[in-house]
């Protein structure tokens, strides 16, 4: 396997959870600790969002200009940066959406049994 195949792989699992902040932003700008939480409350509490993940790929899609970043203040009267989805990022999330769903189906594919295995 090549660098660049590594390092593909790699930013595809990166890509995650750029993917659901971007989802996530769809529905309006939120401050860094609102998005986690949505993430995890979209998920029933199955995805655990940690800063230490959050804010690189917050970081990541301003450098991408997927999203955009201003000052603001929070629900509980805090400043707080909030983060929301650029048009660049709207058409970055279908793309994204597409690639996700073609791997997801690809990986069902493999674990589905094939009908010579099951004899």
């Amino acid at each position: 396997m090549s660098t660049k195949e590594q390092q593909e792989r790699i930013e595809l699992l990166q890509g995650t959870l750029d993917l659901l902040i971007l989802r996530t932003l769809q529905l309006g700008p939120l401050h860094g600790h609102a998005i986690a939480k949505a993430i995890e409350f979209r998920s029933d509490e199955v995805l655990q969002v940690e800063q230490g993940s959050l804010y690189p790929a917050l970081h990541r899609l301003i450098k991408r200009n997927w999203i955009s970043v201003e000052a603001g203040t929070s629900e509980n009267n805090r400043r707080a940066k909030f983060y929301a989805l650029t048009a660049k990022g709207r058409k970055q999330l279908s793309v994204e959406t597409n690639k996700w769903e073609k791997l997801a189906a690809a990986i069902a594919q493999v674990l589905k049994p094939a009908r010579q295995e099951e004899r």
